[in-house]
């Protein structure tokens, strides 16, 4: 029988779209020294290591080796991985299988990005397939641009119901003294912001940010001693359902469908909606919100943009999503999925702050993908069955 595993302990870096002041060593080493700081422990309590990136990003390999004095894994086991976009869902998932495998007791897990020093764009495009993939691909931005368009003329979605998302976000992001982006902005203002590809429009679309994650594991035993209320990993699931692009459906969103059905009937989920405190999901832009929220069941097809208008997912909704401002907020691609797991435990301990939701007891998080690939967590304040 697997090992129960909670996240015990949170740190990472001020983002902000160029750290000037470090380099990258630097940057994964804040987010390691306030991860230790929060759980009150030292290198040397931490039996192991695992760190990630988008290494084709800032050309660097063996990031496991090269950031050796600022990760802390000198001296022990230290692990690398990286699957592109999905890195930062990854890890956190990593971290609580090499946990309730036994092999690790308390284990230090770290996402990063200096996207200041690479070619996102360029790295994004060429790491698709040259003849089947690329020609209709140019970036990230383009192809979610598809995703949209897809969806707004399947539902009769407008860009104003999207941009209610990126409105929510922005709010919420403001509460966050962590988060790259913390201005409040109108719907008028998300509507009249410059357009990047039809119909995705700046305001809509997540930043690109310096900035480093670290999160602590320990193994049921250890996790009680280090932390009040550890943030007790429930059941993780993912699914990578595609090889290439052009094989994917734009709607409905089959591989989040799919971890969300094993997940919610690990646990004996029925109406999500009303059984999660918080969630944080990887939605790097706004009309992503009102699909996701649909293939993980909190409203109906095509019904995504009422939930949103009507407030239910606003800080004193009925379900808070992305109080951490989301990845519309922030966004070091690398450590983005785990920093969506580090504010989901914040959220089950009660150490928040501005962005707690109070009584937070069940919060679930999502690894970028959607339609492709889907990774998902769930967290509980009590000790899983």
């Amino acid at each position: 029988m697997a090992n129960r595993v909670a996240i015990v302990g949170v740190g990472q870096t001020h983002h902000t779209g160029r750290r000037l002041d470090v380099t990258g060593v630097e940057l994964i080493n804040e987010a390691v020294q306030r991860a230790l700081e929060d759980a009150q422990l030292t290198r040397d309590d931490i039996d192991g290591v695992v760190i990630g990136n988008m290494d084709h990003f800032e050309g660097i390999n063996g990031v496991e080796c090269w950031s050796i004095l600022g990760n802390g894994g000198l001296n022990k086991p230290t692990i690398k991985l990286t699957t592109g976009g999905t890195t930062g869902s990854t890890l956190a998932m990593g971290g609580y299988h090499m946990t309730a495998s036994g092999y690790f007791e308390k284990l230090l897990v770290i996402g990063w990005e200096k996207n200041s020093e690479s070619d996102t764009t360029g790295a994004i495009t060429t790491a698709f397939d040259p003849i089947w993939d690329r020609p209709v691909f140019a970036g990230a931005v383009s192809g979610l641009a598809a995703e949209a368009r897809f969806y707004m003329n399947k539902f009769g979605v407008t860009e104003k119901d999207a941009a209610r998302a990126a409105v929510r976000d922005r709010k919420h992001g403001a509460n966050n003294p962590y988060a790259h982006m913390r201005k409040e902005v109108s719907l008028e203002q998300v509507m009249r912001s410059p357009m990047l590809a039809d119909p995705i429009k700046a305001y809509d679309m997540c930043p690109r940010t310096d900035g480093a994650c670290a999160l602590i594991y320990a193994a049921e035993g250890a996790a009680e001693k280090i932390c009040k209320t550890p943030a007790w990993i429930h059941t993780v699931t993912n699914r990578h359902l595609y090889s290439y692009l052009s094989d994917t459906e734009w709607y409905p969103l089959v591989s989040l469908q799919e971890a969300a059905k094993e997940a919610y009937s690990n646990l004996g989920v029925k109406e999500p909606l009303k059984e999660f405190d918080v969630m944080e999901l990887y939605t790097p832009y706004s009309m992503a919100n009102l699909s996701w929220i649909e293939a993980l069941g909190l409203a109906k097809q095509g019904e995504g943009a009422r939930l949103i208008e009507d407030g239910a997912t606003e800080m004193n909704g009925v379900l808070p999503i992305n109080p951490s401002g989301g990845v519309i907020s922030t966004n070091p691609i690398g450590a983005t999925g785990l920093i969506r797991a580090g504010e989901c435990a914040l959220q089950i301990m009660g150490r928040a702050g501005a962005r707690q939701v109070q009584g937070a007891k069940k919060a679930l998080s999502t690894g970028f993908g959607g339609c492709m690939w889907s990774d998902l967590l769930i967290y509980g304040a009590d000790k899983p069955n």
